[in-house]
């Protein structure tokens, strides 16, 4: 048994590293990606303050497909290239968004999304899926954020690969 429980007063560099040495610890020896994906993105939700949706897209034959996620009933199929999910996995690249309402092709599943932070999980060199984090607080996320999400992907790459 697990009991992960992030210190509040801790400045969002120390909770990314925690998070990162949380989700290595629950995911060690853990073969199933699914259920990796799935203990990661409930440790997104308990450290990061002011999410609405946290958890996955993976890439499946060409396109992204929803994977273990908290919050809201979300959008199945993300094409590339479309919305911050889909560019992000086109390109490799982090997608830091201060107001979703303003990203070209920005895909809506949930209407309450101001802000939004996706990262490009990469395993051999290939976009295997994406972390894909929504707040209602426009802004919400920073350049420690995607930073920290970052280093948590490239930590649990081979573990959701």
């Amino acid at each position: 048994m697990y009991a992960f429980s992030p210190d509040a007063d801790l400045s969002p560099r120390e909770r990314h590293a925690e998070l990162r040495v949380a989700a290595l610890a629950i995911t060690d020896g853990e073969a199933d990606s699914i259920a990796n994906m799935a203990n990661v993105a409930a440790l997104i939700w308990q450290y990061l303050p002011g999410l609405n949706w946290a958890g996955f897209y993976r890439m499946v034959d060409g396109e992204l497909v929803l994977g273990p996620f908290i919050g809201k009933p979300a959008c199945i199929r993300i094409p590339l290239g479309r919305g911050v999910c889909g560019t992000a996995a086109a390109s490799g690249e982090t997608q830091l968004v201060a107001d979703v309402h303003a990203f070209p092709g920005h895909i809506a599943c949930d209407a309450d999304s101001r802000s939004e932070l996706v990262v490009p999980v990469l395993h051999d060199g290939q976009v295997i899926a994406v972390i894909d984090l929504d707040s209602p607080e426009p802004a919400r996320f920073t350049p420690d954020d995607a930073e920290g999400l970052e280093a948590l992907a490239q930590a649990i790459a081979a573990r959701i690969g």
